[in-house]
């Protein structure tokens, strides 16, 4: 698979109080492809996203954007590159949905100039394209956790930036949610081009909506590639410790993980399948 090398990090070493998470990896990120970063719980995941998003300072190695090194990109002309959903924000108390979409401009807007005509664009567009239009005016903290997730994803797409990285955008959401909200990222990297980078729990849905997969272990870079290249019943044991029989998703065709359990012997013998 071709890769444009615009998004890279080189030998990035990363943590948290002396305490290394993420040790020596070097990854780049396909332009105009969708990215997700797959592994076990605290394995790296997220403190790879937020390092690439500069949330963190890396111990060593460098983070590359269009050719410089992010930590020398001033912090409003990073905003307009590179957006950024973290796990679980924090919703200020009372804010509309409209405000908060509207956040997603301040990279645009100088001290003194509040909200131009191109804003009010952006935000409607963003509204648009999440399908979050009529709650507009409505409180956030009235939302389902679905119309919720929208909000914060609309906020993003409001800063029309290039690149946009999610952490586990899917979490704590039913499966109707997870696959609508995957679909209009989908929708968004198709139309725009925009280049996406997920972490996701869930291999299936990882499988079936990636273009590119990046397994992590121990804040190691073990496997990355195509999900026919990454999701194997080899690379799941190494990645996940997971004994499991990878099929053909029967509805998108993409590999499909079945794990066995220590039960599945038992199972297997005591009931006829009839293919």
């Amino acid at each position: 698979m071709k890769q444009t090398p615009y998004f890279t990090a080189s030998s990035l070493v990363a943590g948290y109080d002396k305490k290394i998470i993420v040790n020596n990896i070097d990854i780049i990120i396909p332009k105009n492809k969708i990215s997700v970063i797959i592994g076990a719980n605290a394995c790296g995941k997220s403190t790879l996203l937020k390092t690439m998003a500069r949330l963190i300072k890396p111990v060593s190695g460098e983070v590359i954007l269009d050719g410089k090194q992010i930590s020398e990109i001033a912090p409003k002309q990073l905003a307009r590159k590179l957006g950024l959903l973290p796990q679980s924000p924090v919703v200020p108390e009372g804010i509309t949905v409209s405000d908060l979409v509207s956040r997603g401009r301040f990279p645009y807007q100088s001290f003194l100039k509040g909200m131009g005509k191109k804003d009010y664009e952006a935000v409607k567009e963003a509204l648009d394209i999440m399908g979050i239009t009529e709650l507009a005016n409505r409180s956030v903290d009235e939302l389902s956790g679905g119309q919720r997730q929208r909000v914060w994803i609309a906020m993003a797409l409001a800063q029309q930036t290039d690149i946009l990285l999610l952490d586990e955008p899917t979490t704590y959401l039913d499966i109707t949610y997870q696959v609508e909200i995957l679909d209009l990222l989908t929708d968004l990297n198709q139309k725009r081009g925009t280049t996406i980078v997920m972490v996701l729990h869930d291999i299936n849905l990882s499988a079936r909506y990636a273009d590119y997969i990046f397994a992590v272990k121990k804040g190691e870079l073990i496997s990355q590639g195509t999900p026919f290249e990454v999701i194997t019943e080899e690379q799941m044991k190494q990645v996940f410790e997971l004994d499991c029989a990878v099929i053909k998703d029967p509805v998108s065709g993409s590999p499909f993980i079945v794990p066995k359990g220590r039960h599945y012997v038992m199972a297997n013998e005591s009931i006829e399948i009839n293919e």
